[in-house]
């Protein structure tokens, strides 16, 4: 049994494991690909673990961006859609995204799961019959609900301002142990303090008798039409080229690359696909940040960063005009100069504030549709437009950010336009609704990809079925967040985690019986 995640640029290299078949190789070490495998372990399967990224240790978490970013990000987090308007932080390494996300945990609304079962024939994911699976993992990450005092200011700021307006908000549900509220989350923590699949699933899956081997990008899955065969897979040198090809066997494979490199690797491969519908459905949760001067400090780096949310703006009804999650969100001083608008005066000037500035972000439930394709390396393209209703929707969104921000007590509101937008009252903000957006007005960013490989009874608008299982091929799993047949509106950790989950157990059943 292999005890620790190993590098493939080590002495192991790929070679050793050709001669062996695996019951099932992992494309993937984030929430779902972590979760299948120390599921499909514990279920008696012999699995190997396969992650592009390396393998990052808290003491290397330094929590400086030029550091960081680079190695937990696929280029260095700027990663974009085709024309630049989507700013995409796609995380790489062992752990996936769970490594830097903000550790939210957050179960798909209710409203959302009855769509897949009636829309889209998922009859297994009904909230009562997904509550198992939530109750394991939120057992297992140790999740539970932060309280008042966990707020930071900038959190604090959020929710006067939600209390003054007399608008739904609350508390969120965190994974996370001996936090020590450095602020530094989004860059990988120091301290150890996050539950996530870095820390406890892989792990356990290593004990279970999974190998997890880093540093390998999975070129292309094998099969001869019917089934898969197993993978081509190469060491990633240190430049992030690709070393010599081996070729791994297995009778299944699960693919849980994330949202925009599964439907990749399935297009680069040839999986069969008749109907056209790998990379065809991809929602972004694309999102924009809004800032507010206030004369009191604010210092919003340090501290949880995001404890509280505002659902006021959020409804699941299809076409409906307001469809924002609202969060309090910060970027640090890197990130923060990135994301101003402006140049010279103005861009300084904002610099000059930042302490005193507060953020709320709208992420929008986006029933806009875009497109995964692959170049001729095999490396994924992103193309995605917002649609009017869209775009339309994220602007209210936006406009109430602004608002939760001065009844806050903001002295000014800053919204990130081509060209900059404040505003001192809300009568001042009435112009944000009839601004005409178009690509990079305002720059969208998106943490939350998903849906591009959508789940369902039909193989005519499905690619998998409801437990993730390719429609075409056999032995072929995806257990991320790009089964998802829209998107949820709000963090997909949990639910992630959960299809790999309840993914594995389909697969396990498949190998056993099949």
């Amino acid at each position: 049994m292999t005890e620790s995640i190993v590098s493939a640029r080590s002495g192991l290299g790929l070679d050793p494991l050709a001669s062996t078949l695996f019951d099932v190789i992992v494309v993937g070490s984030g929430a779902g690909g972590a979760m299948f495998a120390k599921e499909a372990a514990r279920l008696g399967l012999s699995v190997l673990v396969l992650e592009a990224g390396s393998h990052h240790l808290p003491g290397q978490m330094n929590q400086r961006e030029g550091d960081m970013l680079p190695r937990l990000f696929y280029d260095a987090g700027g990663r974009c859609t085709d024309d630049g308007a989507v700013m995409i932080l796609h995380g790489i390494g062992i752990g996936g995204s769970t490594v830097h996300n903000t550790n939210l945990c957050k179960r798909a609304p209710d409203e959302v799961l009855r769509k897949w079962v009636t829309d889209y024939g998922c009859a297994s994911w009904t909230p009562e019959q997904l509550a198992e699976d939530y109750a394991a993992v939120e057992s297992e990450l140790h999740v539970s609900p932060l309280r008042a005092d966990d707020e930071n200011r900038n959190n604090a700021i959020m929710r006067r301002g939600v209390e003054t307006l007399g608008w739904r908000g609350g508390l969120l549900a965190h994974n996370r142990i001996g936090c020590q509220r450095s602020g530094f989350c989004e860059l990988g923590c120091a301290y150890n303090a996050k539950e996530n699949a870095a820390k406890i699933v892989l792990p356990e899956a290593l004990r279970l008798g999974a190998q997890v081997v880093a540093d390998v990008r999975v070129l292309q899955i094998r099969h001869d039409g019917k089934r898969v065969q197993g993978v081509l897979a190469a060491v990633r040198n240190e430049d992030g080229s690709d070393g010599r090809a081996v070729q791994l066997q297995s009778k299944a494979v699960c693919v849980a690359g994330s949202a925009i490199l599964s439907p990749a690797l399935l297009l680069f491969s040839q999986i069969p696909d008749p109907h056209k519908q790998a990379g065809r459905s991809l929602r972004l949760h694309p999102g924009v940040a809004v800032g507010g001067r206030f004369a009191e400090p604010v210092e919003a780096w340090k501290g949880i960063p995001q404890s509280f949310e505002c659902t006021e703006k959020l409804s699941f009804a299809e076409g409906a005009e307001d469809r924002c999650w609202l969060i309090p969100a910060f970027a640090h001083p890197g990130g923060f100069a990135g994301l101003q608008p402006g140049f010279g005066r103005s861009h300084a000037q904002a610099m000059r504030d930042y302490a005193h500035t507060a953020v709320v972000a709208a992420m929008l439930h986006d029933e806009s549709r875009g497109i995964v394709s692959v170049d001729g390396n095999g490396l994924p393209k992103v193309h995605y437009e917002l649609t009017a209703a869209d775009a339309k929707s994220l602007l209210r969104g936006i406009k109430a950010c602004a608002e939760i921000l001065l009844a806050a007590g903001a002295e000014q509101v800053m919204v990130p336009l081509a060209r900059p937008f404040t505003a001192k009252s809300t009568s001042e903000l009435l112009p944000l609704l009839s601004h005409r957006y178009r690509p990079l007005d305002p720059l969208l960013t998106s943490v939350h990809p998903m849906g591009s490989l959508p789940m369902g009874r039909d193989p005519r608008r499905a690619v998998v079925d409801e437990h993730g299982r390719h429609h075409q091929l056999g032995g072929l799993y995806v257990a991320d967040g790009s089964l998802f047949p829209t998107s949820i509106g709000g963090p997909p950790q949990l639910t992630i985690y959960a299809t790999g989950r309840r993914v594995a157990h389909a697969a396990a059943h498949d190998l056993r019986h099949g």
